[in-house]
């Protein structure tokens, strides 16, 4: 592989956690989030001309997310997490050698099931760690490399994944089909100006102002879905569902659709809405998704014309049942999210007939690149989730949605549950964490790094 000074190599790389509580309670698949670790990885790289740099990433921890157990504790889980953020660090800086970000991160991350295993064993846990779990602890080191690696080369990060810093092109990684073909291929030369963003609807979420009780937050921030229109203009919203019971989902996007029509005749809004939902695997097969979909269409022509997707309704590992996606897919976009953790698992979802991929930057900022590259290539829609991803990370996710092509724009619920955390990161970014006419924008993002 052709020697570039542009190059790094990793000098220091250590993550810090703190606690991060949430201002109300996020209820997804078999659980309630209320608190969550927030971990910010520093890494300090050199490149070839001797020159150095420090660069950062951030991800919340959620095990209930990556790793949903119904035999180990949360404390138990969440142990174990921070557990493997450090020894992921410890992986990078042991196989220190110079190459790009994504070479440095590709490199170590075939021995993250061997590390998460003898995590497990070494903590006793009931359930052994799962590989997506693997790939949240490893993501903020990810980030880390990618910002240092602009900065230390004086450029966008973004900028930085073409012949002239890779030294290879998108073969390596995705297959020769992509022979001659780059990252820089699929992605925008700068950030788009504005972005809309997508509202996030828990499973108990409270749809208008009269359900409100003083058990509810008096801050001063929205609380109700209408509340949350009026002051924010959405017109994105992401509904999330219970999967394993199609009435109350079907009533309950109906409910949602409802009030956003209710509340935009009351303020005089002309725009559409648009809706996805996301019932995180719960759904037994597609069978009952398309079950969903059909009395969703009787019970309101409303939300079912306003249904832009569905995000991983169905079990996450793709091979154990081999569902045939391509019913669902005929009727609205179903997206892989969680079923993906390398381009062998994006191949499988294409083969079985998913119409798109869901981005998430704790799933790897690197691994993230080239499923934009394949799902392109291959027609696939691309959206963007989160995973409540405040300051650091948040400023991260909108950097990299804004230089894609998404399926409208990118998930945003921090402002919801974690409204206070870092506060400097907001004041440098007032546009980018203010939603205005349900649009977020991007002008305060940095011309180095990842843009913080």
């Amino acid at each position: 592989m052709e020697k570039l000074n542009t190059d790094i190599n990793v000098v220091e790389v250590e993550p810090s956690f703190t606690d991060a509580y949430l201002r109300t309670p996020l209820k997804f698949g078999t659980g309630i989030v209320e608190a969550v670790t927030s971990c910010t990885v520093r890494a300090v790289v050199e490149n070839r001309a001797g020159q150095v740099a420090e660069g950062l990433g951030h991800i919340l921890l959620s095990d209930l997310w990556a790793f949903p157990s119904a035999v180990v504790p949360h404390e138990q889980r969440d142990k174990a997490m921070r557990r493997a953020a450090e020894e992921f660090c410890k992986l990078l800086l042991d196989s220190a050698e110079f190459g790009h970000p994504i070479d440095l991160y590709m490199q170590v991350k075939g021995e993250i099931s061997s590390l998460l295993a003898a995590i497990s064993a070494e903590l006793n846990l009931a359930d052994s760690m799962p590989l997506l779990a693997g790939l949240v602890c490893a993501s903020p080191a990810d980030a880390a490399l990618h910002d240092a690696f602009g900065k230390v080369n004086d450029i966008s990060s973004y900028d930085g994944y073409g012949p002239d810093f890779t030294g290879w092109d998108l073969s390596k990684y995705c297959g020769p089909d992509f022979e001659g073909k780059y990252i820089s291929d699929y992605i925008h030369p700068s950030f788009k100006p504005e972005l809309p963003i997508f509202h996030l609807v828990g499973g108990v979420d409270k749809l208008t102002r009269v359900e409100l009780t003083n058990e509810d937050p008096q801050d001063g921030l929205p609380v109700s879905l209408d509340q949350w229109i009026e002051r924010d203009g959405i017109r994105c919203f992401k509904v999330k569902l219970r999967g394993n019971d199609i009435d109350w989902d079907v009533e309950r996007t109906a409910q949602v659709a409802a009030v956003i029509q209710q509340t935009y005749q009351r303020l005089d809004i002309q725009d559409s809405f648009y809706l996805s939902t996301d019932s995180n695997e719960m759904n037994e097969s597609p069978e009952t998704v398309v079950e969903y979909l059909h009395k969703l269409r009787e019970r309101s022509p409303l939300a079912y014309d306003a249904l832009l997707y569905l995000e991983q309704p169905t079990e996450r590992d793709l091979s154990h049942s081999r569902f045939d996606m391509g019913p669902v897919a005929a009727l609205k976009p179903v997206v892989v999210d969680e079923g993906v953790t390398d381009i062998d698992r994006l191949d499988l979802a294409i083969e079985l007939g998913w119409s798109g991929i869901g981005l998430k930057t704790c799933k790897g900022h690197s691994a993230s690149l080239l499923y934009v590259a394949k799902a392109k290539e291959t027609g696939m829609v691309v959206t963007f989730q989160d995973l409540t991803n405040p300051g650091l990370s948040l400023v991260h996710e909108a950097g990299f949605a804004a230089r894609i092509d998404t399926l409208r724009g990118f998930e945003y619920n921090a402002r919801q549950y974690l409204p206070n955390e870092r506060p400097d990161v907001q004041a440098t970014h007032p546009e980018l964490f203010a939603v205005r006419d349900g649009l977020v924008r991007t002008g305060s993002l940095g011309q180095t790094g990842l843009g913080y």
